[in-house]
């Protein structure tokens, strides 16, 4: 049987209801798909989006962030409370706390979990912020405004504490590593982000270990104790994939799910999209795995391109594309500049906005923007179309990123 014809009679599954699996499950239905289409989530809520929890839901300016989306409508089962626990390729079967769920055609959009702190599980007032129950409980401890260590400084670390210095709390953050965003941005460019932290009230400490976290405070491994009424973890995440194991879907060393170009997996009639798996880009020349906002909402369009298709045809080769609002300012990322050259920069990093682009072979090849929007937009296409661009019209911030070709 083709696997257009098991998508049609068996209907799709979509196991997680995260971004990456509504829009999948949108798709499907924006072009054209008339088979079943199942949703199944992990928790009992109605699907929401994330970003707003680090800010509109955290602070209260929202009760939820529920994507609005006519599921019933649509045609699209929506099972809740429904954890996948296994996978049974053989006879195309999912295994669930409520029962198996068969397939045919699987799209694995599971997501990816937060990293817990060693030795801080079930440490009263230790927290982690990834789902909507997550923000209802640091909700009250914001509306205290309490002290409040968090550990980690990469994105999630500096727009909670953006939202916690606004709320008037007492911020202290802790990074194990030399800088902010140690893994995400060299070190020149890191570094003038981190003053941002102390201007707006928060203190920042790195090239610190967390020894211990005990009721009311956190140990640094210099001996230093920080007094906390509660400590938020932000550490990262890996790929909710877990439960994969023994399944036959391959597998990266850091957890996600290796699908190829046309985010297919390594079982016939099993895609992969979002935080949980990796791809190949041709672009870049590199598998990437990309836990952002952007990445759940491009990749389901390929996926759903692709089960319509019947075969895999439609290859995804984005751009990747990032925001995040910290302490006053809108920073945006689109590339990858990993192996690229010197970075070159637009503007003063002293100054409230700048940007910073990195070139590879004379084009450009990633752009960081703080309050520069339009840096991002044209240099993103400038990416996507890969034109030569003039170094020196690139470091001319007066100079329209989209009039920088060579």
């Amino acid at each position: 049987m083709s696997e257009q014809t098991e998508s049609n009679q068996r209907g799709v599954v979509i196991a997680g209801a995260g971004m990456a699996g509504v829009q999948t499950a949108v798709a499907l239905r924006e072009q054209g798909f008339t088979g079943p289409v199942t949703l199944l989530g992990a928790e009992p809520h109605q699907p929401y989006d994330r970003p707003p929890l680090s800010k509109a839901v955290l602070l209260g300016k929202a009760e939820d962030s529920a994507f609005d989306v006519d599921f019933d409508g649509l045609g699209i089962e929506l099972r809740l409370g429904t954890e996948v626990t296994g996978l049974r390729a053989a006879d195309r079967e999912l295994d669930t706390e409520a029962g198996p769920v068969p397939y045919g055609v699987l799209v694995l959009a599971t997501g990816a979990q937060p990293l817990t702190l060693p030795g801080a599980e079930g440490v009263p007032g230790v927290h982690l912020l990834r789902t909507l129950d997550d923000a209802a409980r640091l909700r009250p401890v914001l509306a205290a405004s309490s002290r409040i260590v968090v550990v980690g400084a990469g994105w999630i670390g500096a727009e909670f504490a953006t939202a916690a210095r606004e709320a008037g709390c007492a911020v202290t953050v802790v990074e194990a590593a030399d800088r902010v965003l140690a893994g995400a941005l060299p070190a020149e460019v890191a570094e003038p982000m981190a003053r941002w932290y102390g201007q707006a009230g928060a203190e920042l400490i790195t090239g610190a270990k967390v020894a211990a976290v005990e009721e009311g405070r956190v140990l640094l491994a210099d001996g230093r104790a920080l007094p906390a009424d509660a400590v938020v973890v932000g550490i990262g995440a890996r790929p909710a994939t877990g439960w994969l194991a023994g399944s036959g879907v391959e597998r990266g060393a850091d957890g996600s799910v290796t699908a190829d170009a046309h985010l297919l997996t390594s079982l016939p009639g099993v895609y992969a999209v979002g935080d949980c798996a990796s791809f190949p880009s041709g672009r870049y020349g590199a598998r990437l795995l990309v836990h952002h906002w952007d990445n759940a909402l491009q990749g389901p369009r390929t996926v759903a391109a692709n089960i319509l298709a019947g075969r895999p045809t439609a290859v995804y080769d984005p751009v990747p594309y990032l925001w995040s609002e910290q302490f006053g300012r809108f920073v945006q990322y689109a590339g990858h500049h990993e192996g690229a050259g010197t970075p070159v920069w637009r503007g003063d990093p002293a100054e409230e906005t700048w940007s910073v682009c990195w070139l590879r072979d004379g084009a450009l090849a990633a752009v960081l923007a703080v309050g520069r929007p339009r840096d991002l937009a044209q240099g993103r296409k400038l990416i996507e179309t890969g034109a030569p661009v003039d170094p020196a019209k690139v470091a001319d911030p007066g100079t329209p990123l989209k009039s920088a070709t060579a």
